[in-house]
This record gives C-alpha cells, structure tokens and sequence, in this order.
C-alpha cells in the first residue's frame, strides 16, 4: 500500500485473491487483509475498494508466459475465457467509475465493452508494447511469440464433473515444464505451459483432454503425474463463484 499511495494515486482498486492458489487461503484471512488495506488508502484520504475474488483454480485457461499473453490478447478483442473476462470488466468498471469517467458502474462496464469490441483496448496494448521496447507486431500475429515444439494432451481417466483444480499444484507442473523458477538461476523458457480444455464444473468423459501441455521435452510424465493428482473428477459438483466479496470499508 505504501508503494500505491507513495504513486499519487487519487483511487485504487485492488484484486485480494482467496483458494490454494493464493497467499491468502481462506476468504475470512482474505477478508481480514482487504479491510486493513482498504482502510489504510481511506484513511490517507485515497478513494480505496478491493474485489476478493476465486483462485482456487488457474484463472482462465493459459499457463505460461507466451500462452498467457496470447490470452490477454484475446481477452483484448472480447474474445477471451468468461471467467478472466468478467474479473477484467469487474475491477476496470470499478476503476472507471472511481475515476469519475462514468456515472455508474453499468455505464463504466459499458464503457470497457465498447473499447474491446472497437479495437481500442487492443491498439493501447499495442502502444504499450511499443513503448516498452517490445514488438507491437504480436498483437495482430501471436504466431510472433515462442512456441514449444509439442502439444500432448493430458486425457481424463474418468467421467464425471471436475470438482477441484488445485491452483498452485498445476502451477508447479507448469513450473516444470520450464514456465517458471523453481531457483533464481534457472533459465525460463517463454514457449511452454499448459492451456485448459475443462475447469472446475466442467462435466467431462473418459478419454476426453482435460489440458494440452505445451513442451519442448520429450519426458513429462512427472509432469502429467502432478497434474493427474491436482485433478479431481466427481459424479457431481458446481462451478465457484469468481468474486466473493466487494470492499469499501
């Protein structure tokens, strides 16, 4: 919070994520933190609200670092996983509308529909790219970014419904993989990670891909090991909800 205050920020919207997958496990200890920093931004007289959403499970469906971004870029164009779609329209209309850029927040989340359905929100990731040095070219060919050699799809053992994913287990998988340190002198390679076919309340048959692996090794049953115990198919189950609480105060 000292960092967001310290930026001048006039409002600030923050995401407190709650599950296995988040530093706060449970939603009472992540109601607990959203207050203490809700009330620190008031109390220094900066417009503050923080969103408690699910990360019990992976958000959206990409693991790793290129698939990730091809995701947003989707996510962009309005044609993103629900799930990453609404927590996107969910903070943005918060902020927009603590930005008094909109009357209400129906008006604000309108106001991000139009910008991804015309195109805008994606040239301004364009022009962030660019600024940063990197190549806004990706933008209109995600072909430009790493891709791994091999796609092996992980096929469900079961029929059923999906009832758990456990968010930082498929995280270590992914890890694994090469997308991610597991020492600080390991090197990352940007082209691999996983993509989700199914999420927690996604019915599925025997057979069927629960995820595709993206890799450039040839051995990954560790890997499908991890993921095979991180998934659990019941005969009956629900989806999560994905924002658990709004907070003010």
């Amino acid at each position: 919070m000292s960092k967001k205050i310290a930026a001048g920020a006039d409002a600030i919207v923050l995401d407190v994520k709650t599950g296995n997958g988040a530093f706060m496990k449970s939603l009472e200890d992540a109601e607990e933190l959203a207050h203490a920093m809700v009330q620190i931004g008031n109390n220094v007289g900066r417009q503050t609200m923080a969103i408690i959403s699910d990360m019990s499970q992976p958000l959206g469906r990409a693991i790793g670092n290129s698939l990730e971004l091809k995701e947003a870029i989707d996510t962009l164009k309005g044609e993103g996983p629900e799930d990453l779609t609404e927590l996107v329209l969910t903070l943005g209309a918060q902020m927009v509308f603590l930005a008094k850029k909109a009357k209400s927040l129906e008006e604000a989340r309108e106001k991000l529909m139009e910008v991804m359905q015309n195109g805008k929100a994606l040239e301004k990731f364009r022009t962030f790219l660019s600024n940063q040095g990197g190549n806004g070219d990706v933008v209109d060919h995600p072909h430009l970014l790493p891709e791994a050699k091999h796609k092996v799809e992980l096929p469900s053992r079961s029929e059923g419904i999906i009832t758990e994913m456990i968010a930082n287990e498929i995280g270590v998988a992914s890890m694994m993989l090469g997308a991610g340190r597991k020492t600080k002198d390991d090197e990352i390679d940007l082209s691999v990670g996983l993509v989700l076919n199914k999420k927690v309340g996604d019915t599925v048959k025997e057979g069927e891909s629960l995820l595709t692996i993206h890799c450039n090794q040839t051995d990954i049953e560790a890997v499908k090991t991890k993921l095979y115990d991180n998934i659990k198919i019941e005969q009956e189950g629900t989806k999560p909800d994905l924002i658990h609480k709004v907070i003010t105060k």
